[in-house]
Protein backbone atom coordinates (compact mmCIF):
# COMPACT_ATOMS: atom_id res chain seq x y z
CA UNK A 1 0.00 0.00 0.00
CA UNK A 2 1.85 3.07 -0.98
CA UNK A 3 0.08 6.29 0.08
CA UNK A 4 0.49 9.83 -1.51
CA UNK A 5 2.45 11.48 1.40
CA UNK A 6 0.72 14.74 2.76
CA UNK A 7 2.48 18.30 3.20
CA UNK A 8 1.47 20.28 6.31
CA UNK A 9 2.03 24.45 6.67
CA UNK A 10 0.98 26.31 9.40
CA UNK A 11 1.11 30.37 8.98
CA UNK A 12 0.63 32.29 12.15
CA UNK A 13 -1.77 29.83 13.48
CA UNK A 14 -3.32 30.23 16.93
CA UNK A 15 -6.48 28.42 18.14
CA UNK A 16 -8.47 30.57 21.03
CA UNK A 17 -11.18 28.33 23.64
CA UNK A 18 -13.94 29.58 23.55
CA UNK A 19 -15.03 29.35 26.95
CA UNK A 20 -11.37 29.90 28.57
CA UNK A 21 -10.74 32.97 26.53
CA UNK A 22 -7.05 32.45 26.33
CA UNK A 23 -5.07 31.23 23.21
CA UNK A 24 -4.20 27.39 23.62
CA UNK A 25 -1.48 27.70 20.60
CA UNK A 26 -0.87 31.27 18.47
CA UNK A 27 2.14 32.01 16.32
CA UNK A 28 3.05 28.93 15.07
CA UNK A 29 5.30 28.29 12.20
CA UNK A 30 6.06 25.41 10.22
CA UNK A 31 6.25 23.67 7.05
CA UNK A 32 6.24 19.41 7.38
CA UNK A 33 7.67 18.31 3.76
CA UNK A 34 5.81 15.12 2.12
CA UNK A 35 7.48 12.17 3.83
CA UNK A 36 8.90 13.55 6.89
CA UNK A 37 8.50 11.78 10.55
CA UNK A 38 7.86 14.67 13.22
CA UNK A 39 8.10 14.29 17.04
CA UNK A 40 5.61 17.29 18.18
CA UNK A 41 7.20 17.93 21.95
CA UNK A 42 6.07 20.20 24.74
CA UNK A 43 5.67 20.77 27.96
CA UNK A 44 2.20 19.52 29.73
CA UNK A 45 -0.46 22.09 28.64
CA UNK A 46 1.77 23.61 25.56
CA UNK A 47 -0.82 23.05 22.89
CA UNK A 48 0.15 19.62 21.61
CA UNK A 49 -2.98 17.51 21.71
CA UNK A 50 -4.78 21.05 19.87
CA UNK A 51 -2.50 21.14 17.05
CA UNK A 52 -3.02 17.50 16.52
CA UNK A 53 -7.10 17.56 16.62
CA UNK A 54 -6.84 21.07 14.27
CA UNK A 55 -4.55 18.69 12.15
CA UNK A 56 -7.55 16.23 12.21
CA UNK A 57 -10.33 18.74 11.50
CA UNK A 58 -11.81 17.81 14.87
CA UNK A 59 -11.74 20.98 16.86
CA UNK A 60 -15.64 21.93 16.71
CA UNK A 61 -16.84 25.27 15.23
CA UNK A 62 -17.44 28.84 16.21
CA UNK A 63 -19.11 27.64 19.91
CA UNK A 64 -15.86 25.89 20.70
CA UNK A 65 -12.82 28.67 19.30
CA UNK A 66 -12.19 30.73 17.07
CA UNK A 67 -8.43 30.48 15.00
CA UNK A 68 -6.65 32.77 13.54
CA UNK A 69 -3.93 32.37 11.17
CA UNK A 70 -4.04 29.41 8.64
CA UNK A 71 -3.09 25.75 9.26
CA UNK A 72 -3.70 23.74 5.60
CA UNK A 73 -2.97 19.88 4.55
CA UNK A 74 -2.20 20.04 0.83
CA UNK A 75 -2.69 23.53 0.44
CA UNK A 76 -6.46 22.69 1.72
CA UNK A 77 -7.72 24.08 5.17
CA UNK A 78 -7.36 21.35 7.91
CA UNK A 79 -10.79 21.73 9.05
CA UNK A 80 -12.08 20.81 5.84
CA UNK A 81 -9.60 18.54 4.49
CA UNK A 82 -11.92 15.57 4.63
CA UNK A 83 -9.92 12.03 4.84
CA UNK A 84 -6.57 13.36 4.20
CA UNK A 85 -5.30 12.95 8.09
CA UNK A 86 -5.72 10.13 10.30
CA UNK A 87 -5.68 10.62 14.03
CA UNK A 88 -5.11 7.53 16.75
CA UNK A 89 -5.57 8.81 19.79
CA UNK A 90 -4.00 8.07 23.67
CA UNK A 91 -6.56 5.55 24.62
CA UNK A 92 -7.76 2.38 22.54
CA UNK A 93 -10.73 1.98 24.05
CA UNK A 94 -11.93 5.21 23.06
CA UNK A 95 -11.24 5.02 19.34
CA UNK A 96 -12.85 1.29 18.93
CA UNK A 97 -16.53 2.26 17.95
CA UNK A 98 -18.07 -0.73 16.84
CA UNK A 99 -18.21 -4.38 18.25
CA UNK A 100 -16.74 -6.25 15.66
CA UNK A 101 -13.12 -6.18 14.27
CA UNK A 102 -13.62 -5.65 10.78
CA UNK A 103 -17.26 -3.47 11.38
CA UNK A 104 -14.60 -1.57 13.31
CA UNK A 105 -11.74 -1.00 10.75
CA UNK A 106 -14.62 -0.16 8.19
CA UNK A 107 -15.98 2.36 9.90
CA UNK A 108 -13.96 5.36 8.65
CA UNK A 109 -14.05 3.92 4.89
CA UNK A 110 -17.62 3.78 4.98
CA UNK A 111 -17.77 7.33 6.60
CA UNK A 112 -16.04 8.72 3.68
CA UNK A 113 -18.33 6.66 1.10
CA UNK A 114 -15.61 4.47 -0.31
CA UNK A 115 -17.49 1.60 -2.49
CA UNK A 116 -18.00 -1.56 -0.35
CA UNK A 117 -15.68 -3.73 -1.98
CA UNK A 118 -12.80 -1.15 -2.32
CA UNK A 119 -13.52 -0.82 1.89
CA UNK A 120 -13.44 -4.11 2.46
CA UNK A 121 -9.97 -4.66 0.55
CA UNK A 122 -8.50 -2.13 2.22
CA UNK A 123 -9.78 -3.49 6.03
CA UNK A 124 -7.80 -6.95 5.18
CA UNK A 125 -4.42 -4.67 4.03
CA UNK A 126 -4.47 -2.38 6.60
CA UNK A 127 -5.28 -5.53 9.03
CA UNK A 128 -1.88 -6.86 7.43
CA UNK A 129 -0.13 -3.63 7.84
CA UNK A 130 -0.58 -3.32 11.57
CA UNK A 131 0.26 -7.59 12.21
CA UNK A 132 -3.39 -8.23 12.33
CA UNK A 133 -4.02 -10.43 9.54
CA UNK A 134 -5.11 -13.48 10.76
CA UNK A 135 -7.31 -12.34 13.61
CA UNK A 136 -11.08 -13.23 12.54
CA UNK A 137 -12.94 -9.71 11.16
CA UNK A 138 -15.73 -10.94 13.46
CA UNK A 139 -14.40 -11.60 16.48
CA UNK A 140 -15.18 -8.71 18.96
CA UNK A 141 -13.31 -5.68 19.98
CA UNK A 142 -13.75 -6.23 23.50
CA UNK A 143 -11.72 -9.56 23.87
CA UNK A 144 -8.47 -7.75 22.21
CA UNK A 145 -5.51 -6.80 24.19
CA UNK A 146 -4.42 -3.01 24.64
CA UNK A 147 -2.23 -3.36 21.91
CA UNK A 148 -4.09 -4.95 19.36
CA UNK A 149 -6.71 -2.56 20.20
CA UNK A 150 -3.89 0.26 19.78
CA UNK A 151 -3.33 -1.56 16.31
CA UNK A 152 -6.72 -2.20 15.30
CA UNK A 153 -7.51 1.76 15.92
CA UNK A 154 -4.49 2.43 13.40
CA UNK A 155 -5.66 0.13 11.00
CA UNK A 156 -8.93 1.96 10.80
CA UNK A 157 -7.07 5.47 9.69
CA UNK A 158 -4.97 3.08 7.07
CA UNK A 159 -8.18 2.13 5.46
CA UNK A 160 -9.01 5.74 4.79
CA UNK A 161 -5.99 5.83 3.13
CA UNK A 162 -4.62 9.01 4.47
CA UNK A 163 -1.72 11.05 3.84
CA UNK A 164 -0.79 12.34 7.13
CA UNK A 165 -0.68 9.91 9.74
CA UNK A 166 -1.27 12.08 13.34
CA UNK A 167 -0.40 9.84 16.41
CA UNK A 168 -1.08 11.58 19.94
CA UNK A 169 0.62 9.41 22.55
CA UNK A 170 -0.49 6.30 21.24
CA UNK A 171 1.06 4.15 23.60
CA UNK A 172 0.55 5.91 26.95
CA UNK A 173 -2.09 3.56 28.11
CA UNK A 174 -0.26 0.51 27.31
CA UNK A 175 1.81 -2.11 28.81
CA UNK A 176 5.61 -2.80 28.08
CA UNK A 177 4.06 -5.54 25.73
CA UNK A 178 1.33 -3.12 23.66
CA UNK A 179 3.87 -0.40 23.29
CA UNK A 180 6.37 -2.60 21.07
CA UNK A 181 3.32 -3.98 19.45
CA UNK A 182 2.50 -0.63 18.19
CA UNK A 183 5.94 0.48 17.61
CA UNK A 184 6.40 -2.04 15.05
CA UNK A 185 3.12 -1.72 13.63
CA UNK A 186 4.17 1.71 12.86
CA UNK A 187 7.10 1.09 11.82
CA UNK A 188 6.12 -1.27 9.16
CA UNK A 189 3.51 0.90 7.72
CA UNK A 190 5.86 4.00 7.68
CA UNK A 191 7.92 1.84 5.48
CA UNK A 192 4.99 0.55 3.52
CA UNK A 193 3.04 3.19 2.94
CA UNK A 194 5.68 6.13 2.84
CA UNK A 195 3.09 8.91 4.59
CA UNK A 196 4.01 11.73 6.44
CA UNK A 197 3.87 11.42 10.01
CA UNK A 198 3.35 13.77 13.37
CA UNK A 199 3.80 12.08 16.77
CA UNK A 200 3.01 13.37 20.17
CA UNK A 201 4.89 11.59 23.18
CA UNK A 202 5.81 12.57 26.29
CA UNK A 203 8.25 9.18 26.59
CA UNK A 204 10.64 10.10 23.20
CA UNK A 205 12.74 7.10 23.47
CA UNK A 206 9.85 4.69 22.04
CA UNK A 207 9.57 6.38 18.83
CA UNK A 208 13.55 8.35 18.31
CA UNK A 209 14.57 5.01 16.03
CA UNK A 210 11.40 6.21 13.30
CA UNK A 211 11.61 10.37 14.05
CA UNK A 212 13.67 12.48 11.48
CA UNK A 213 12.60 15.63 13.02
CA UNK A 214 11.62 17.60 16.10
CA UNK A 215 9.62 20.63 16.19
CA UNK A 216 9.23 21.90 19.98
CA UNK A 217 5.75 24.05 20.57
CA UNK A 218 5.20 26.49 23.85
CA UNK A 219 2.17 27.57 25.01
CA UNK A 220 1.31 31.42 24.71
CA UNK A 221 2.90 33.86 27.88
CA UNK A 222 -0.78 34.46 29.58
CA UNK A 223 0.52 38.51 29.02
CA UNK A 224 2.10 38.51 25.64
CA UNK A 225 0.60 35.80 24.24
CA UNK A 226 3.64 34.91 22.56
CA UNK A 227 4.22 31.02 22.00
CA UNK A 228 4.90 29.66 18.92
CA UNK A 229 7.68 27.27 17.84
CA UNK A 230 10.46 27.06 20.48
CA UNK A 231 12.96 25.04 18.44
CA UNK A 232 12.88 23.17 14.87
CA UNK A 233 15.38 20.64 13.76
CA UNK A 234 16.71 17.38 13.66
CA UNK A 235 16.55 15.09 16.43
CA UNK A 236 20.57 15.71 17.39
CA UNK A 237 20.43 19.38 16.39
CA UNK A 238 17.28 19.90 18.91
CA UNK A 239 18.59 17.83 21.93
CA UNK A 240 22.10 19.35 21.63
CA UNK A 241 21.37 22.83 20.90
CA UNK A 242 17.80 23.03 23.08
CA UNK A 243 18.68 20.33 25.78
CA UNK A 244 18.63 22.58 28.68
CA UNK A 245 15.77 24.74 28.08
CA UNK A 246 13.90 22.18 26.54
CA UNK A 247 14.59 20.30 30.27
CA UNK A 248 13.54 23.41 31.91
CA UNK A 249 10.65 23.66 30.22
CA UNK A 250 9.82 20.19 31.28
CA UNK A 251 10.61 17.97 28.27
CA UNK A 252 11.66 13.98 28.34
CA UNK A 253 15.22 14.95 27.01
CA UNK A 254 17.09 11.78 25.68
CA UNK A 255 19.55 10.54 28.59
CA UNK A 256 18.69 13.16 30.88
CA UNK A 257 18.81 11.51 34.71
CA UNK A 258 15.18 10.74 36.36
CA UNK A 259 14.88 10.57 40.16
CA UNK A 260 16.29 7.18 41.34
CA UNK A 261 14.17 7.39 44.54
CA UNK A 262 11.77 9.27 46.55
CA UNK A 263 12.02 11.20 49.70
CA UNK A 264 13.14 8.53 52.71
CA UNK A 265 9.75 7.06 53.43
CA UNK A 266 8.10 7.67 57.49
CA UNK A 267 5.64 5.32 59.15
CA UNK A 268 2.99 6.93 60.67
CA UNK A 269 4.87 6.35 64.22
CA UNK A 270 7.44 8.77 63.12
CA UNK A 271 10.22 6.36 62.75
CA UNK A 272 11.72 6.44 59.34
CA UNK A 273 11.19 2.98 57.48
CA UNK A 274 14.35 0.40 57.87
CA UNK A 275 15.45 -2.00 54.71
CA UNK A 276 12.34 -4.10 55.42
CA UNK A 277 9.80 -1.20 54.87
CA UNK A 278 11.42 -0.13 52.30
CA UNK A 279 11.36 -2.76 50.56
CA UNK A 280 7.47 -3.12 50.47
CA UNK A 281 8.18 -5.99 53.03
CA UNK A 282 5.06 -6.82 55.66
CA UNK A 283 6.27 -6.15 59.40
CA UNK A 284 4.40 -8.37 61.17
CA UNK A 285 3.46 -5.21 64.28
CA UNK A 286 1.66 -3.37 62.00
CA UNK A 287 -1.88 -3.78 61.06
CA UNK A 288 -2.49 -3.14 57.15
CA UNK A 289 -4.99 0.03 56.47
CA UNK A 290 -6.63 -2.20 54.15
CA UNK A 291 -6.66 -5.93 53.34
CA UNK A 292 -8.85 -8.39 50.95
CA UNK A 293 -10.23 -11.73 52.01
CA UNK A 294 -10.37 -14.63 50.00
CA UNK A 295 -11.92 -11.39 47.25
CA UNK A 296 -12.74 -12.44 44.18
CA UNK A 297 -13.75 -9.00 41.82
CA UNK A 298 -14.24 -8.39 38.46
CA UNK A 299 -17.91 -7.06 35.97
CA UNK A 300 -20.29 -9.89 35.85
CA UNK A 301 -17.04 -12.66 35.44
CA UNK A 302 -14.59 -13.10 37.79
CA UNK A 303 -10.65 -11.47 36.55
CA UNK A 304 -8.84 -12.47 40.05
CA UNK A 305 -10.08 -14.70 42.04
CA UNK A 306 -9.08 -15.76 46.10
CA UNK A 307 -7.09 -12.88 46.41
CA UNK A 308 -5.55 -12.13 49.87
CA UNK A 309 -3.35 -8.57 50.26
CA UNK A 310 -2.38 -5.82 52.37
CA UNK A 311 -1.66 -2.13 52.23
CA UNK A 312 0.15 -0.37 54.67
CA UNK A 313 -0.05 3.13 55.73
CA UNK A 314 3.32 5.13 54.57
CA UNK A 315 4.00 2.82 51.76
CA UNK A 316 3.20 2.74 47.38
CA UNK A 317 1.91 -0.69 46.35
CA UNK A 318 2.10 -0.74 42.46
CA UNK A 319 -0.22 -3.10 40.43
CA UNK A 320 1.20 -3.97 37.87
CA UNK A 321 0.95 -6.26 34.83
CA UNK A 322 -0.60 -6.14 31.16
CA UNK A 323 -3.61 -4.18 29.65
CA UNK A 324 -6.98 -6.56 30.05
CA UNK A 325 -5.35 -8.31 33.53
CA UNK A 326 -8.18 -6.22 35.87
CA UNK A 327 -5.42 -3.81 37.44
CA UNK A 328 -8.22 -1.20 37.40
CA UNK A 329 -11.31 -3.18 37.91
CA UNK A 330 -9.39 -4.35 41.47
CA UNK A 331 -8.71 -0.49 42.22
CA UNK A 332 -12.35 0.52 41.93
CA UNK A 333 -13.06 -2.69 44.02
CA UNK A 334 -10.27 -1.84 46.94
CA UNK A 335 -11.60 2.10 46.71
CA UNK A 336 -15.41 0.59 47.98
CA UNK A 337 -16.90 1.80 44.46
CA UNK A 338 -17.26 -2.01 42.83
CA UNK A 339 -18.87 -4.37 45.14
CA UNK A 340 -16.29 -7.61 45.23
CA UNK A 341 -18.04 -10.60 43.58
CA UNK A 342 -16.66 -13.23 46.83
CA UNK A 343 -14.74 -12.54 49.78
CA UNK A 344 -13.83 -9.19 51.77
CA UNK A 345 -12.52 -5.81 51.37
CA UNK A 346 -11.72 -4.40 54.91
CA UNK A 347 -10.02 -1.47 56.12
CA UNK A 348 -8.74 -0.73 59.45
CA UNK A 349 -10.47 -0.40 62.38
CA UNK A 350 -9.45 3.36 63.30
CA UNK A 351 -9.94 4.45 59.53
CA UNK A 352 -13.81 2.63 59.47
CA UNK A 353 -14.29 4.31 62.93
CA UNK A 354 -18.02 6.04 62.15
CA UNK A 355 -19.22 4.27 59.36
CA UNK A 356 -21.28 1.22 58.60
CA UNK A 357 -18.76 -1.55 59.34
CA UNK A 358 -15.26 -1.76 57.97
CA UNK A 359 -15.64 -2.96 54.48
CA UNK A 360 -16.16 0.16 52.05
CA UNK A 361 -18.20 -1.24 49.18
CA UNK A 362 -20.84 -0.92 52.01
CA UNK A 363 -20.15 3.02 52.46
CA UNK A 364 -22.20 5.36 51.53
CA UNK A 365 -20.08 7.75 49.25
CA UNK A 366 -20.32 10.87 52.24
CA UNK A 367 -18.49 8.02 54.34
CA UNK A 368 -15.79 7.49 51.68
CA UNK A 369 -14.60 11.03 52.21
CA UNK A 370 -11.12 11.23 53.81
CA UNK A 371 -11.05 7.75 54.28
CA UNK A 372 -10.26 6.49 50.72
CA UNK A 373 -9.78 8.68 47.80
CA UNK A 374 -9.96 7.10 44.21
CA UNK A 375 -8.30 8.92 41.28
CA UNK A 376 -9.63 7.66 37.97
CA UNK A 377 -7.73 6.60 34.72
CA UNK A 378 -10.56 8.71 32.92
CA UNK A 379 -10.44 12.00 35.07
CA UNK A 380 -13.93 13.04 33.29
CA UNK A 381 -15.60 10.49 35.44
CA UNK A 382 -14.81 12.25 38.69
CA UNK A 383 -15.65 16.26 37.76
CA UNK A 384 -18.13 17.66 39.47
CA UNK A 385 -17.90 21.38 39.38
CA UNK A 386 -17.96 23.59 36.46
CA UNK A 387 -14.91 25.62 37.57
CA UNK A 388 -11.66 23.81 38.51
CA UNK A 389 -11.17 25.68 41.58
CA UNK A 390 -14.66 25.03 42.66
CA UNK A 391 -13.59 20.99 42.20
CA UNK A 392 -10.68 21.22 44.33
CA UNK A 393 -13.00 22.52 46.95
CA UNK A 394 -15.43 19.63 46.85
CA UNK A 395 -13.80 17.34 49.24
CA UNK A 396 -12.27 20.34 52.15
CA UNK A 397 -16.04 21.41 51.94
CA UNK A 398 -17.53 17.99 52.08
CA UNK A 399 -15.17 17.23 55.27
CA UNK A 400 -16.99 20.56 57.05
CA UNK A 401 -14.49 22.90 56.04
CA UNK A 402 -15.57 26.46 55.95
CA UNK A 403 -15.94 28.54 52.33
CA UNK A 404 -12.69 30.45 53.24
CA UNK A 405 -10.70 27.26 54.30
CA UNK A 406 -11.80 25.19 51.79
CA UNK A 407 -10.80 27.64 48.88
CA UNK A 408 -7.40 28.01 50.86
CA UNK A 409 -7.01 24.41 50.76
CA UNK A 410 -8.22 24.01 46.81
CA UNK A 411 -5.68 27.63 45.74
CA UNK A 412 -2.35 25.81 47.87
CA UNK A 413 -3.61 22.15 45.62
CA UNK A 414 -3.57 24.64 42.26
CA UNK A 415 -0.44 26.33 43.29
CA UNK A 416 1.06 22.81 43.91
CA UNK A 417 -0.21 21.12 40.49
CA UNK A 418 0.73 24.04 38.47
CA UNK A 419 -3.02 24.20 37.89
CA UNK A 420 -3.70 28.16 39.30
CA UNK A 421 -3.78 30.27 35.89
CA UNK A 422 -6.84 27.80 35.38
CA UNK A 423 -8.53 28.49 38.33
CA UNK A 424 -11.84 29.54 36.45
CA UNK A 425 -11.62 27.61 34.01
CA UNK A 426 -14.31 24.40 33.12
CA UNK A 427 -12.25 21.34 33.99
CA UNK A 428 -13.35 19.79 30.54
CA UNK A 429 -11.17 22.13 28.78
CA UNK A 430 -7.75 21.01 30.32
CA UNK A 431 -5.67 19.17 28.34
CA UNK A 432 -5.33 15.36 29.16
CA UNK A 433 -1.84 16.09 31.43
CA UNK A 434 -3.57 18.95 33.00
CA UNK A 435 -6.91 17.13 33.67
CA UNK A 436 -4.87 14.56 35.18
CA UNK A 437 -2.85 16.67 37.92
CA UNK A 438 -6.80 18.40 38.96
CA UNK A 439 -8.20 15.15 39.38
CA UNK A 440 -5.32 14.13 41.70
CA UNK A 441 -5.27 17.60 43.24
CA UNK A 442 -9.09 17.40 44.00
CA UNK A 443 -8.81 14.11 45.51
CA UNK A 444 -6.01 15.05 47.73
CA UNK A 445 -7.58 18.09 48.80
CA UNK A 446 -10.03 15.73 51.03
CA UNK A 447 -6.76 14.55 52.83
CA UNK A 448 -7.65 10.15 52.38
CA UNK A 449 -6.19 7.88 54.35
CA UNK A 450 -6.09 5.56 50.92
CA UNK A 451 -5.31 6.75 47.93
CA UNK A 452 -5.89 4.52 44.90
CA UNK A 453 -4.41 5.84 41.90
CA UNK A 454 -4.94 5.05 38.35
CA UNK A 455 -1.89 5.50 35.93
CA UNK A 456 -1.17 8.54 38.02
CA UNK A 457 1.27 9.94 35.68
CA UNK A 458 -0.86 9.42 32.28
CA UNK A 459 0.18 12.50 30.64
CA UNK A 460 2.73 14.28 32.33
CA UNK A 461 6.17 16.37 31.33
CA UNK A 462 9.37 15.39 32.86
CA UNK A 463 8.49 18.79 35.08
CA UNK A 464 5.05 17.72 36.11
CA UNK A 465 5.86 13.95 36.78
CA UNK A 466 8.77 15.16 38.75
CA UNK A 467 6.07 16.98 40.71
CA UNK A 468 3.62 14.13 40.77
CA UNK A 469 6.57 11.92 42.37
CA UNK A 470 6.85 14.37 45.19
CA UNK A 471 3.33 14.87 45.79
CA UNK A 472 2.75 10.88 46.06
CA UNK A 473 5.92 10.75 48.13
CA UNK A 474 4.47 13.48 50.62
CA UNK A 475 0.90 11.72 50.68
CA UNK A 476 2.97 8.70 51.36
CA UNK A 477 5.20 10.09 54.04
CA UNK A 478 2.06 11.51 56.26
CA UNK A 479 0.97 8.31 57.06
CA UNK A 480 -1.35 7.21 54.27
CA UNK A 481 -1.51 4.22 52.17
CA UNK A 482 -1.16 4.40 48.61
CA UNK A 483 -2.02 2.03 45.58
CA UNK A 484 -0.98 2.81 42.15
CA UNK A 485 -2.07 1.21 38.42
CA UNK A 486 0.72 2.07 36.31
CA UNK A 487 2.93 0.45 33.38
CA UNK A 488 5.46 3.49 34.94
CA UNK A 489 8.72 2.01 35.31
CA UNK A 490 10.17 4.85 36.43
CA UNK A 491 7.60 5.95 38.68
CA UNK A 492 7.83 2.98 40.68
CA UNK A 493 11.71 3.06 40.60
CA UNK A 494 11.21 6.55 42.01
CA UNK A 495 9.36 5.77 44.82
CA UNK A 496 10.93 2.32 45.82
CA UNK A 497 6.69 0.64 45.64
CA UNK A 498 6.17 -2.88 46.56
CA UNK A 499 5.07 -4.08 43.38
CA UNK A 500 2.31 -6.44 42.75
CA UNK A 501 2.50 -8.41 39.37
CA UNK A 502 -1.00 -9.52 37.55
CA UNK A 503 -1.76 -12.31 34.78
CA UNK A 504 -5.20 -12.99 33.40
CA UNK A 505 -7.64 -14.98 34.86
CA UNK A 506 -6.53 -18.78 34.40
CA UNK A 507 -2.79 -18.55 33.95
Amino acid sequence: MRITPARVEAKDWGWRHATRKDFALRGLDFDIRPGEHVLLLGASGAGKSTLMAGLAGVLGGSDEGEQEGSLTIDGVEAGIARGKAGLVLQDPDSQIILERVGDDAAFGCENLAVPRDETWRRVRESLDLVGLKDIDLDRSTRHLSGGQRQRLALAGVLAMQPGLLLLDEPTANLDPEGVREVHDAVRDVLERTGQTMVVVEHHIDVWMDLIDRVIVIGHPDPDSHVGGVIADGRPDEVFGEYGDLLARGGAWVPGRAIPDRAPARVRADGDAAGEAGAAGTRDDHREPALATEDLSFGRGFPLGEHINLEFFAGEVTALMGPNGAGKSTLALTLAGLLKPLAGHVRVRADIAEGARGDEPDKWRSRELLGRIGMVFQEPEHQFAAALVRDEVAIGPKSMGADETRAYATADKMLERMNLSRFAKANPYTLSGGEKRRLSVASMLAGAPKILVMDEPTFGQDFTTWTEMVDLIAKVRDQGSAVIIVTHDEALVRALDARRIMFGFAGE
